[in-house]
């Protein structure tokens, strides 16, 4: 198996550029569905959910291609409108597919999704939202049966779900007449949806607000476009480099998609300076606790960026509390920062984080994509090595996570290990 090995207590400094928005290019993808024609994605990153996601493109009759970091789809004839159970399993976003396959071939055939096991993400949002527009939707032996045709609608969610509200978008595109989602999802992720969609030939309007607006029903047509940064990789990095005491720079990015996050570290006393497309940080020998983190939809402070600045703040002077509103299992990480020494204290989704002097080296597990992450971070900072196991979590939204802490000096390295009980 595959383990990453960081030797750190010490500060990290340099550049590093930011890879594409796993969490843009997933539904990006997805719409590639629509087009009937050749779509050319820039920016695209070497992650397991996005070589899921081209392995369903492909299942469904979609030509693939990759060279770098473009990948290339051609959708001039799908031809089919399932999801098998082995690639619906591997990842949570799947369901995304929903929309795109109602919307072109008129009937859909999927299974409940994988992914990470962050507690309850009910589908049923978006299930309520294609039934607006017409849908037909019907579960059979674990599988929802969908059938169109699909049209125009007024789409109201009872919560900001990113999932429920792009889905929405992607069935209304090639609807007949108008739809208006409103309490939709502000995240930037869903303004580079849009984009994307507009690129296409499409009319949606209003992303990034509450009340987003599709004329649908008008012909698509292939395009190229380029995916936007991702705010939480780029979180993450700042995160070791205030965890470490460092100084550095991450490129690339939009620094208004990370304000809570640039906020709660100048906060914790670290020096940020924000331009056209990068955020620079220097950090104090020792951070600071900082005033109650409390989770929430966009332009809250993001739940993915939790575990990473959390694993930055273990060695802060003072206490601090995590407040976790998005999501019941989003603590699984704790268990193995303490095995590093960190002193955090669980009550149902309230985590107290009380400053230790130092961590150290130990052997631990990613439990999820964000929690490996945050155990990156305070190897980084830790004294000693540590080991850190079940790596394929982590492969999922981050393409080189050794090789871009690399590049701001730490000492990690990905090698093979042999299992043992």
């Amino acid at each position: 198996m595959s383990v990453f090995t960081i030797r750190g207590g010490h500060p990290l400094s340099g550049s590093v550029p930011i890879q594409g928005a796993k969490n843009s290019v997933l539904p990006i993808l997805a719409a590639t569905l629509l087009a009937p024609g050749e779509c050319m994605i820039h920016n695209c990153p070497r992650l397991t959910d996005v070589e899921f996601t081209l392995d369903i493109l492909r299942h469904l009759g979609c030509k693939v291609s990759r060279e770098g970091e473009t990948v290339t789809v051609d959708a001039s004839a799908p031809v089919g409108w399932d999801v098998p159970d082995s690639l619906m399993g591997e990842m949570r976003s799947s369901v995304i597919f929903l929309g795109p396959l109602l919307s072109r071939m008129g009937r859909a055939e999927l299974s409940y999704p994988g992914g990470c096991e962050l507690g309850p993400r009910p589908i049923d949002l978006h299930i309520s939202s294609l039934t607006t527009l017409g849908a037909d939707i019907q579960e059979e032996g674990g599988r929802l049966l969908c059938t169109g045709p699909l049209h125009g609608g007024d789409i109201a969610l009872s919560l900001p779900s990113v999932g429920a509200t792009e889905n929405a978008m992607l069935a209304a595109v090639m609807a007949p007449g108008t739809t208006t989602i409103t309490n939709a999802a502000r995240e930037p992720e869903i303004v580079d949806l849009q984009a994307f969609l507009n690129t296409l030939g499409a009319r949606v309007r209003g992303a990034g607000s509450s009340v987003v607006v599709i004329e649908g029903g008008v012909p698509l047509h292939g395009g190229e476009y380029t995916v936007m940064a991702d705010r939480i990789v780029c979180a993450t990095y700042l995160s070791a480099l205030a965890a470490t005491g460092g100084q550095g720079e991450c490129t690339g990015v939009d620094w208004r998609h990370l304000s809570t996050v640039t906020a709660l570290l100048s906060e914790a006393g670290c020096e940020i300076k924000s331009s056209r497309s990068a955020i620079s940080l220097k950090a104090p020998r020792r951070l600071k606790a900082v005033s109650p983190v409390r989770t929430a939809p966009y332009p809250g402070f993001p739940t993915d960026a939790q575990a990473v600045v959390m694993a930055a703040l273990t060695c802060s002077e003072g206490a601090t509390l995590f407040v976790e509103n998005m999501f019941t299992s989003r603590y699984r990480h704790v268990d193995q920062l303490i095995r590093m020494g960190a002193d955090i204290r669980l009550e149902g989704r309230v985590a107290v984080v009380y400053g230790v002097e130092s961590l150290h080296g130990a052997r631990v597990a990613a439990t999820d994509l964000r929690g490996g992450a945050a155990l990156a971070v305070a190897g980084a900072a830790a004294r000693g090595e540590t080991v850190i196991r079940q790596l394929e979590h982590i492969d999922r939204g981050y393409a080189d996570l050794a090789g871009d802490l690399r590049a701001l000096g730490a000492d990690i390295w990905r090698k093979e290990e042999q299992e043992t009980e």
